[in-house]
């Protein structure tokens, strides 16, 4: 459906921490639709230019769509009436959208959720799959409704999450599933021939927000529950330890199943460094100190006197 007019929300990074390519956006514009207007939360703005550039606005200028950054989206109330847009399409906008946003659009706002719902609705559903060691997830391409991700579902598709995923790496393997899912299902979705289906509210679970204070390692955990957490939290908040007197950031690790000591205490043999845990042994491969680049964790054990 060429030329359709639709209006794009979101900063297509599905995850805290990540980086994207806007594929939602390059796809939408390649495809024939006109984008009238990138509309991004003023948070997102703000905090793009104290430390990296919202990717999905960088593009969007370079397309010639204007990049429109409300500090509530209420605002921009007559200005989405004015563009005439028949949807909206939704990737990562950080916010609840009100019903009289919504309503605006004849077709509504169609919305990108990275999980299998009503399984992990909220705002980190990447980063619950890997802690929870969930071998599938998926995209569901949902109807926006007030609530949150509460909508009713026009698409799913299913996606295995490899052994020991990296945040990052599921964040993109997720947008680009979505952004082929968008594509197929739209003109379906605007002509009205694709209706959704009822979500069951029954089975839905939600996921805990993400802050500063997760970013702690804890030993009375399980060395696998750490391990995960490293992984979800990568690039943002990230996991934090002590070594010794050291705090450091863990970049990489791995369990070592069976090797078990004081909870909290230091192993170190054969160049390798780990911390005993409540169940088996986390082993560091890679850290970062404060100010400096990562580095090995033998670099780390070189250089740094560990009792």
């Amino acid at each position: 459906m060429a030329n359709e007019k639709v209006v794009f929300f979101g900063n297509e990074r599905l995850a805290t921490g990540v980086t994207t390519t806007a594929p939602t956006l390059q796809a939408l514009v390649a495809a024939g639709y006109e984008v009238a207007a990138l509309v991004v939360s003023q948070a997102d703005s703000a905090q793009s230019r104290k430390a990296r550039a919202l990717e999905v606005a960088v593009i969007a200028e370079k397309l010639g769509i204007p990049v429109l950054a409300p500090k509530k989206v209420g605002e921009l109330k007559d200005q989405l009436k004015g563009f005439g847009a028949k949807a909206g399409i939704l990737a990562a906008y950080g916010q609840l959208v009100p019903a009289e946003i919504i309503n605006i659009f004849p077709r509504g706002i169609i919305n990108l959720h990275p999980s299998l719902l009503p399984k992990h609705r909220g705002s980190a559903p990447i980063e619950s799959t890997i802690l929870e060691g969930e071998h599938e997830t998926g995209v569901s391409l949902m109807e926006l409704v007030k609530e949150m991700d509460a909508g009713p579902v026009y698409s799913q598709q299913k996606l295995a999450v490899p052994e020991y995923a990296i945040k990052q790496e599921l964040a993109d393997s997720l947008l680009n599933l979505g952004k082929d899912m968008l594509i197929e299902n739209l003109p379906d979705i605007l002509n009205g021939r694709l209706k959704p289906d009822s979500q069951d509210d029954l089975g839905a679970t939600y996921d805990s927000q993400i802050d500063k204070s997760t970013s702690q390692l804890d030993t009375s955990e399980s060395a696998t529950n750490l391990e995960r957490k490293i992984r979800a939290y990568a690039g943002w908040p990230r996991s934090r330890i002590m070594l010794g007197t050291q705090e450091v950031i863990v970049t990489k690790a791995h369990v070592a199943q069976g090797v078990d000591g004081l909870e909290g205490t230091l192993w170190l043999q054969d160049k390798q460094l780990g911390v005993h845990c409540s169940e088996d042994t986390l082993i560091i491969d890679a850290l970062i100190l404060p100010g400096k680049k990562e580095m090995p964790a033998a670099a780390f054990m070189a250089g740094y006197r560990l009792n």
